[in-house]
């Protein structure tokens, strides 16, 4: 596992509120985030494509992401974006004012 990407991706979403209900938590955040936003780039635009790709993904995310229950389901996607703080989540976005450099 390539450890400064994938320390470097945990550091960089650490501080954002992690919307999981802990009693269900199987995936990491960062790591729900890493996968959707490969997709999005790839032109991907709904959770169960989402999904899709990071299944065709695996090994590759397997190089960077623990991901110790695999890839998360469509519905988990959906369930953690459903609960995420938007305005929380925008500020890592870059271009955004308060964003922050992940390496």
């Amino acid at each position: 596992m390539d450890e400064p990407i994938r320390l470097g991706i945990h550091r960089y979403f650490a501080d954002l509120p992690d919307p999981h209900i802990e009693r269900t938590k199987r995936h990491r955040l960062p790591d729900i985030i890493a996968i959707s936003v490969c997709a999005v780039i790839a032109g991907v635009n709904s959770f169960v494509d989402i999904e899709h790709d990071g299944h065709a993904r695996a090994d590759w995310f397997a190089t960077f992401l623990d991901l110790p229950n695999g890839i998360p389901s469509h519905d988990t996607f959906g369930r953690v974006f459903a609960r995420l703080d938007p305005t929380a989540f925008e500020r890592y976005l870059p271009g955004h004012p308060a964003a922050h450099d992940w390496r």
